[in-house]
């Protein structure tokens, strides 16, 4: 992660955008530097990569605006939602114009009687669910960041709860996209199924902004489970945790969350979120329903986990002690960060078949046991997936590049189990090389056709996913 800031070396603007702009937008235009860095950074350990200017948009039809005006003078447009992407999603290393869309925040429509809701790319789910409380929906997509759904659908982002509701790719019915040449383009509808024509909804979905700007997002919402409860047990060993939720999923215990966490991760939470969780591989549940399979459920898990040596296995069921464990678990990201003032984080974000879980953590354990900064995993093992987390000085440049050759080996571990180099944070800037080898040449020529007919200038966020250049 060696980029450095690409704006002082782009020309500047032409000055025929830079007039359009302006006289579109006025003081929601911004060339001002401050504004401009603030748009060249995301969670990832790059450097800053600032844009040549900000749009903030607040409609589609601003987003048309700005993209046609950039069109016309062949200046690359970059998407930016939260800010909150690991990979160097939104880092504007070719320069260009960022059209910040976090403005456009209006939750449009909520068809309670369908369960879906129809909202402005910039509305976040903390805010969504703010908005579903008095009609006993929710959405359940959770992947830590109070991340917007336009850039959740944008990376087909998962998290928490994806083991029982999946991902945005399951969750989004129908999306409103602006395309390269500025045409407003309406996918899918809120039916549950259709089999009408190509599914373009899942063309933009995880597309990263490479094919088209979403500026509205029509999702699927979820009943409030009569109770929730959550529990949280130790082991002594990675194995022993792994096992105990392999067995879970395949006996059918329909857990909510099931999350691992490694005992130097619950050090640093313990440190960050003042709790006492005993510092050994650990995993977090929350089981969903009615009481008594609530209770069903945490029974089964309980004694799963005994077999497997769990110890301390401890209920949850009230609102705050359930805020309490969560919360710990959410500030994971946070608390690894603070654990070492100043670094940041590097983060592998791999996924494999169920069955190869334990042996892909247990792995990765043993690739990181050598690193010269420390390291923490941390992952929604009921779905495959986990981070290794590898905490190193940005301005050192041998940490960073042993970290790069760390994270190299444990998504070519994952590669070979069958797995993915990436479960939830998408591709961006990082992983396009391993992308390359999972999907295999013909799949990226494939990909590279689709972006030539939708974006034959390549101006929408260009040389993320993969290069152009055959």
């Amino acid at each position: 992660m060696t980029a450095t800031t690409p704006s002082a070396s782009q020309p500047p603007l032409p000055e025929g955008l830079v007039a359009a702009l302006t006289t579109h937008f006025g003081g929601r235009f911004s060339q001002a530097l401050a504004i401009r860095e603030q748009h060249g950074r995301d969670e990832s350990a790059y450097p800053i990569m600032a844009p040549d200017g900000v749009v903030f948009a607040e409609s589609t039809d601003d987003v048309v605006v700005a993209l046609k005006a950039c069109v016309a003078h062949r200046v690359p447009i970059i998407a930016f939602g939260a800010g909150s992407s690991m990979e160097g999603h939104l880092l504007a290393h070719r320069g260009g114009i960022t059209i910040d869309v976090s403005r456009m925040n209006r939750i449009l429509a909520v068809q309670a009687d369908d369960m879906t809701a129809t909202v402005q790319a910039g509305v976040t789910r903390r805010q969504l669910n703010t908005e579903l409380r008095q009609t006993g929906l929710f959405f359940p997509i959770d992947p830590g960041a109070d991340a917007s759904l336009g850039g959740m659908a944008a990376t087909r982002a998962s998290g928490t709860n994806a083991v029982r509701y999946g991902s945005m790719r399951e969750n989004v019915l129908g999306l409103t996209v602006i395309t390269a040449d500025g045409a407003v383009v309406k996918t899918g509808t809120r039916a549950r199924k259709s089999s009408a024509g190509y599914d373009l909804t899942r063309l933009f979905v995880g597309s990263e902004g490479t094919l088209g700007i979403i500026t509205e997002v029509t999702v699927r919402l979820y009943p409030e489970p009569e109770a929730v409860s959550a529990a949280v047990c130790c082991f002594e060993h990675v194995s022993d945790a792994v096992a105990t939720v392999i067995q879970t999923i395949q006996m059918g215990v329909p857990v909510a969350r099931s999350e691992f966490l490694s005992g130097n991760m619950i050090r640093a939470l313990n440190a960050h979120s003042k709790t006492s969780l005993r510092e050994m591989p650990t995993l977090f549940f929350e089981f969903q329903g009615s009481e008594a399979s609530v209770r069903e459920q945490a029974d089964q898990v309980q004694a799963i986990a005994s077999e497997f040596g769990g110890l301390d296995f401890e209920w949850a069921t009230l609102p705050e002690e359930r805020s309490r464990l969560w919360n710990a678990r959410h500030n994971a990201l946070f608390a690894a960060v603070q654990s070492r003032p100043g670094c940041r984080a590097i983060s592998t974000d791999t996924c494999v078949p169920i069955s190869r879980l334990a042996e892909s953590l247990e792995g990765a354990q043993r690739i990181l046991e050598d690193a010269p900064f420390p390291s923490m995993l941390v992952g929604h093992v009921g779905d495959g997936n986990f981070h290794a987390l590898l905490l190193v000085d940005p301005e050192n440049l041998a940490e960073v590049e042993a970290a790069e050759r760390l994270n190299e080996r444990i998504v070519r571990l994952a590669l070979s189990m069958d797995g993915t180099c990436t479960g939830e944070h998408g591709i961006g800037l990082h992983k396009i090389p391993y992308l390359a080898e999972e999907a295999g040449e013909e799949a990226i020529t494939l990909m590279r056709t689709i972006k030539r007919g939708l974006d034959p200038l390549n101006l929408l966020n260009p040389g993320k996913m993969f290069s152009l250049a055959e």
